[in-house]
């Protein structure tokens, strides 16, 4: 029977608890029985002179006798540790659940619905004479709500199954047999039967896939690795384990196949990934052995197969690069591996995508969740690892390359032919694979050309953990992570290496300027744009090239000392994006209002005018702001890549930048810093709403784009967004009389005005000089 909402909010774990107690007693008092049946009664039954019948029944039936005590103390043991941890879990569990319905359902105004089978359902109350309109914030709120309760519901019903079986097993259903399936803990039982289910292969019923499912993702993050590391071991090794992928991979995504099918494997693709990163960890007190890494290189180039005279075999590679998709992975483990397969794409760029099944639908292969590739290119999947595992994808970028032999292992004293990755990636020569099944792929331009993106786009996932320090995914608000030297270098890098090279970003698809082709790796640009936002400081120094030693706009952390020139055209390329642009205006937008804010409510000892500094203040962001505007009209007249409605659609999931650029400002303002990097609050949802305006207006007109004209709107947009600021940094000074404060909104707008013209003006896209 399915355990329900109402079973776990409602039961009194404490007869549980006495139960644990009891269960304690009854271990502590058969270890002293066992302990003295052997050391005593069998001890001597042993040392005896025996004769006759004694010799043998006598003393079989001591032996006996003491050994099923000695079992009594091993079942009862199991019982215990069971329970125990049982208990501990569900203590835990019940709590989470009341919480939620207690305080945050409560705090949102949503009623909690048991409707059965281990599910409830969260809804608003009507209140007489209220409207039953919600906002969409509300309406997250209420599934995310949803989501949580039916995930501490369903991890509860796990660790109800898993008990129930484990305990089943310790007694073995025979009353006069004790020592059957011992566990020192409830760990031991549940990395137990997720193999169990695992060695059934693709045999698995739809209902045992979901089970191993529910095992694998509630018990893949633990802390010391335990479970994680049992379920690797218990599947056989490296090899096995790529074979048992393989096949669950196949079997979910073939032509047969049925959605709930396909749907479990992508479950499973997710959380035997969190599970091997959690086992490959060495800092974990249990991990799985160094041996594993160079298992899977050596593997990585050799064919797998797991049915007897099966034709078709993949590589190593592709089968682990759908597991590597997922999991934050440790870079002793994991920048080995991508070093690896990056350096045999080099040597053959189709020694992998050449090793499918044609015509196989395009869901067919070892990445069922269909994101970026169908994984017949391992350098998609490794990216994208990279992108999940900050400091892997840090050390892969900004460390010397280190060569390796096609078997894995290090080529000693062997050259890569290259001084970076960085390098080798924005080579205009290097080739990128069409990753996909489609046996017609070449036939279908606008599909070919789709495929041709994945890479790069894994690409920008990767440098953007790098240089951030956070999964390219996360949605994080909390502590900010500081700069360090290596990723501010890397920054530095990326900008000059675009900034120099903008054409590489360029996408003219349809465009006007038939003589400028599209670049390659303009699919990276979101990321790109996510990466300004995060060094936001960095870039509005580097407008007009603010002397180093200056404090009015700090950096996070170590500076990136980006040059002017470089920076400008990189923008200008990144900007074209609909998403890198609404990211960089809500962080530059953000960070003005917080430079503002200092200058208007700081200690300053400058001897400058305050109008003059908040002139100075907003300087940087309109510039900024410009070269957007400009960005913009070039990617909707000339190149025809994005409409002026998708530019305002993409900024409506920014506020995470706002939030984000908000904590990294906590250390200027004092006592207004709140627990945990949390976001200022007072000044969070006005700036969006700002942001969101500023965006709307931000439109140019076809002959505005084909003059390169000062964009009047976005003009507009820009000195109103400077003049808000300012209004918000007056909210918290009082001392400032009205005239004070039309002077200063005055400086501010003149200033915002033309400096948007200086950016409107820059050619995003001209030649180095």
């Amino acid at each position: 029977m399915t355990l329900t909402y109402t079973d776990l909010i409602d039961v009194d774990l404490g007869k549980l608890g006495t139960a644990v107690s009891d269960w304690k007693k009854t271990v502590d008092n058969l270890k002293r029985l066992a302990e003295s049946a052997r050391t005593g009664l069998q001890a001597k039954s042993d040392a005896a002179q025996w004769a006759g019948v004694n010799a043998t029944v006598t003393r079989q039936f001591i032996a006996k006798t003491a050994k099923e005590i000695a079992d009594l103390h091993t079942e009862a043991n199991s019982v215990y540790q069971v329970l125990d941890d049982g208990h501990t879990e569900l203590v835990s569990l019940q709590k989470q659940i009341t919480n939620a319905v207690h305080k945050d359902a409560s705090n949102l105004g949503v009623r909690v619905e048991d409707i059965g089978g281990g599910k409830v359902r969260c809804f608003f109350q009507h209140i007489r004479g209220d409207s039953d309109e919600r906002t969409q914030e509300q309406l997250d709120a209420r599934q995310e709500l949803e989501n949580r309760i039916n995930d501490i519901l369903s991890h509860a019903a796990e660790i109800d199954d898993s008990v129930a079986r484990a305990l089943a097993k310790s007694h073995g259903n025979d009353a006069h047999n004790a020592g059957h399936s011992a566990y020192k803990s409830l760990n031991d039982a549940e990395a137990e039967r997720a193999v169990e289910l695992a060695r059934k292969g693709d045999e698995m019923s739809d209902a045992e896939l979901r089970e191993l499912n529910r095992l694998l993702r509630f018990n893949s993050r633990e802390t010391d690795g335990e479970f994680a590391t049992q379920f690797y071991q218990g599947l056989g090794g490296p090899e096995k384990t790529l074979q048992f992928y393989a096949e669950m991979s196949v079997d979910g995504t073939g032509a047969d196949a049925t959605k709930t099918r396909l749907d479990e494997v992508r479950d499973l693709q997710k959380v035997m990934g969190y599970t091997l990163a959690n086992a490959t960890d060495p800092d974990h007190k249990y991990h799985l052995s160094d041996d594993w890494n160079t298992q899977f290189r050596r593997l990585g180039t050799q064919e797998i197969g797991w049915e007897r005279g099966q034709m078709s075999k993949p590589f190593g590679y592709q089968v682990l690069g759908g597991l590597l998709r997922y999991g934050n992975y440790d870079a002793r483990f994991l920048t080995p591996i991508a070093e690896h397969i990056t350096q045999l794409h080099k040597e053959d760029p189709y020694r992998f995508v050449l090793n499918k099944v044609p015509g196989s639908p395009d869901t067919f292969g070892f990445n069922p969740s269909g994101k970026l590739g169908t994984g017949n290119d391992p350098l998609n999947s490794v990216l994208e690892a990279l992108g999940h595992s900050p400091e892997a994808s840090e050390k892969f970028f900004t460390q010397p390359p280190t060569a390796y032999n096609e078997d894995g292992t290090v080529k000693k004293g062997g050259h890569v032919g290259f001084d970076s990755y960085l390098d080798l990636f924005t080579d205009k020569n290097f080739e990128w694979t069409i990753d996909t099944n489609d046996s017609n792929v070449m036939a279908d331009a606008d599909k070919s050309q789709k495929a041709l993106t994945f890479g790069p786009e894994a690409l920008g996932h990767a440098l953007e953990s790098a240089t951030t320090g956070r999964p390219y995914d996360s949605d994080d608000t909390g502590a900010a992570i500081k700069h360090t030297e290596a990723r501010a270098h890397l920054v530095h890098d990326i900008v000059d290496k675009f900034g120099n090279d903008p054409e590489l970003l360029r996408h003219n698809e349809n465009g006007d300027l038939d003589s400028e082709e599209t670049g390659p790796l303009y699919a990276m640009r979101g990321s790109l744009g996510d990466i300004t936002a995060e060094y936001m400081g960095d870039f509005q120094r580097a407008m007009y090239n603010e002397d180093p030693s200056s404090d009015l706009f700090p950096t996070f952390g170590e500076p990136a000392d980006l040059d002017n020139g470089n920076t400008a055209r990189f923008l200008g390329a990144v900007g074209q994006d609909p998403n890198a642009y609404a990211t960089i205006t809500s962080a530059q937008q953000t960070y003005t209002s917080q430079v503002v804010n200092d200058v208007i409510n700081g200690d300053s000892h400058s001897t400058a005018s305050l109008d003059g500094r908040v002139g100075a203040a907003v300087a940087p962001g309109s510039v900024m702001a410009g070269i957007m505007s400009d960005a913009r009209a070039h990617a909707i007249y000339e190149y025809h890549a994005a409409s002026d409605q998708e530019f305002n659609d993409a900024a409506a999931d920014k506020q995470k930048w706002v939030n984000r650029i908000l904590g990294m400002g906590l250390e200027k303002v004092g006592e207004r810093v709140p627990i945990a990097g949390a976001p200022l609050e007072w000044a969070s949802e006005d700036i969006q709403e700002s942001i969101m305006k500023s965006i709307e207006r931000d439109s140019a007109t076809e002959a505005e784009g084909e003059a390169g004209a000062d964009y009047s709107q976005g003009r507009k947009a820009t000195t109103d967004a400077a003049a808000d600021a300012v209004d918000r940094a007056l909210l918290n000074n009082q001392k400032i009389n009205p005239d004070t404060a039309e002077d200063l909104r005055r400086a501010a707008q003149i200033s915002a005005g033309q400096s948007h013209s200086d950016g409107a003006q820059w050619k995003s896209e001209s030649s180095t000089h």
